[in-house]
């Protein structure tokens, strides 16, 4: 069994991780779900961090007062703009923090203006959240904006939280199915347009391609200070194509509106979802290369299968990460 199937295996009434969907259909809703989960955290004197967009986020300011101080607070929309980011990157960084007794994270990583780019790369999210702290005393609730996101949106909800919350009260998913949300969003990526630069590489070209890539990105008009994280990313994932692809790849770039793009696609299977969504451990080497290439690119989307891996990398030219 897989480490995503363990998690769906294991007996919601006995493990600590609490992973519930809140689904709100106004201003009324959302504060009547989230106020009372914060508070109740603080006066168990729960670390308690809330990552929603923007909007969201001041509203829970203003409404929370002087307690907003005792609250961490981030915009998702910033430190959750890749959602490959946001497990190691904003939930476990927070859990990890605070090791001694239960903590508390509201987590909005999915709203109306996510693109349908964007989308599978966050459901995804969603589905590994269960794996990636299961065992763990921490309690993750995840608001669901009901008058603005599609059906398809909310039926996923469903099938990636164990627990849901809305105006009714709170009842078991009958719906769970995690693995299923892995997989059935591990679909092809859209194919690089023909109009695409290609270059083959190996283990003796792996140099020039870093150059290629990062001349190609300087002269589409990518900010200088971000070529360094372009050149970091792309070095990653030539050499994870060398070491673990079959030894070869092709990376292919491409402009597409206001993103720079670059696909790097090899002979190799990724078998660990989580892979790349995890903190490094320092007791073992390895396993940084794709939480670099996370942290680092505004959105990355993988499709992985016995035939091969494909890795979008995009990088846009008017943000800078957090």
């Amino acid at each position: 069994m897989s480490s995503v199937g363990a998690a769906s295996a294991a007996s919601q009434s006995t493990d600590p991780f609490v992973h519930p969907a809140l689904f709100y259909r106004d201003t009324e809703e959302y504060l009547a779900g989230t106020i009372g989960f914060i508070r109740e955290g603080l006066a168990n004197d729960e670390p308690v961090a809330v990552a929603v967009p923007g909007p969201n986020l001041t509203l829970l300011r203003a409404e929370l007062g002087s307690d907003a101080d005792s609250v961490h607070l981030m915009d998702m929309t910033v430190e959750g703009r890749n959602p490959g980011r946001i497990i190691p990157g904003v939930l476990r960084d927070f859990a990890d923090r605070h090791r001694s007794g239960r903590v508390r994270i509201i987590g909005e990583p999915i709203w109306a203006g996510r693109s349908s780019l964007e989308y599978p790369a966050c459901v995804q999210h969603e589905a590994l959240i269960n794996a990636a702290f299961t065992g763990r005393e921490v309690s993750i609730l995840c608001p669901y904006d009901t008058t603005r996101l599609s059906p398809q949106v909310l039926a996923d909800a469903h099938a990636t939280h164990p627990v849901l919350i809305d105006n009714t009260g709170r009842r078991t998913s009958d719906d769970y199915n995690p693995d299923h949300i892995v997989d059935l969003y591990n679909q092809p990526l859209p194919s690089a347009p023909a109009t695409a630069t290609a270059m083959g590489f190996d283990a003796t070209s792996l140099a020039d391609v870093r150059h290629v890539a990062t001349e190609h990105a300087r002269k589409a008009g990518l900010p200088e200070h971000r070529l360094i994280d372009l050149e970091l990313v792309v070095a990653e994932t030539t050499t994870n194509s060398v070491v673990h692809g079959g030894g070869h790849g092709t990376l292919r770039m491409w402009t597409d509106g206001h993103q720079l793009r670059f696909q790097i696609s090899d002979n190799g299977h990724i078998t660990n979802p989580l892979a790349g969504r995890l903190p490094a451990q320092n007791y073992r080497p390895g396993g940084r290369g794709l939480l670099l290439v996370n942290q680092l690119t505004d959105l990355v989307r993988i499709h992985t299968g016995r035939d091969g891996t494909t890795i979008q990398l995009h990088f846009d030219f008017d943000h800078d990460l957090p």
